[in-house]
């Protein structure tokens, strides 16, 4: 088995040129029709990922998650009962960007495809049960349906675009985890924001501090799948 090309010698073959330039086309396409509802169910999808962050590094510290929100107008909420707070409270931002990377990496492979979108799935349909308003439960029940759409066509007929459809997602997860941080916590400062939050608890940051740090690690996260996805196509 040959080693990875960490050093992306020969770059780029036919794959890796794909790989880029269909980042660049949806990324284009994002940008046009960023104020646009087209986009709104994929911006409910980031939001989706960003509580259910919150929710599992609140029950990978022995915590309780109570409930999750997800609203119209792109915000949302968690309820959670103990877990360990400071480690909870960053997990939405860095968390939605994290999953972002992990599916445009997903997206280079069709078995790895295959896994993301099954996993996406069921993380819907475990949320349908701690859902608190029907946005979110009309997201979670128009997703899985989208995807089990999406996963017939891929397996029984000549559309296969299952790959191309979680390569969008993890590119538009990750555009907008970058500006929803910039949004929140840097442009506006939202007072009741997670960094806000943080910075109470940790003070040797301000809210706007953390919020920089993080759109810091976001963007990291999204420069490492461009280049992981090289490497992996290499």
């Amino acid at each position: 088995m040959d080693s990875p090309n960490w050093e992306l010698r020969g770059c780029c073959n036919r794959n890796q040129n794909a790989f880029l330039i269909t980042i660049g086309i949806f990324t284009v396409v994002i940008l046009l029709l960023w104020r646009t509802f087209l986009l709104t169910p994929f911006k409910l999808i980031t939001v989706f990922l960003h509580e259910a962050s919150h929710a599992v590094a609140c029950k990978l510290t022995c915590g309780d998650v109570e409930g999750m929100e997800v609203n119209a107008n792109e915000g949302g909420s968690t309820t959670t009962r103990g877990g360990i707070y400071w480690l909870i409270l960053p997990a939405g931002y860095l968390g939605s960007s994290f999953w972002g990377m992990a599916l445009i990496l997903a997206s280079t492979n069709l078995l790895t495809a295959r896994i993301a979108a099954a996993g996406l799935g069921l993380a819907l349909f475990i949320v349908l049960f701690i859902a608190k308003n029907w946005t979110l439960r009309g997201l979670c029940i128009g997703f899985i349906v989208f995807l089990a759409i999406i996963w017939v066509l891929q397996e029984l007929t000549t559309v296969k675009i299952l790959r191309y459809v979680i390569l969008f997602i993890g590119v538009m997860n990750s555009l907008f985890s970058v500006y929803d941080i910039y949004d929140d916590l840097i442009s506006r400062r939202v007072h009741s924001s997670d960094a806000e939050k943080f910075a109470e608890i940790c003070p040797c940051c301000t809210g706007c501090g953390w919020g920089v740090i993080w759109g810091m690690i976001s963007f990291a996260f999204l420069c490492a799948s461009l280049y992981l996805g090289l490497v992996i196509l290499s």
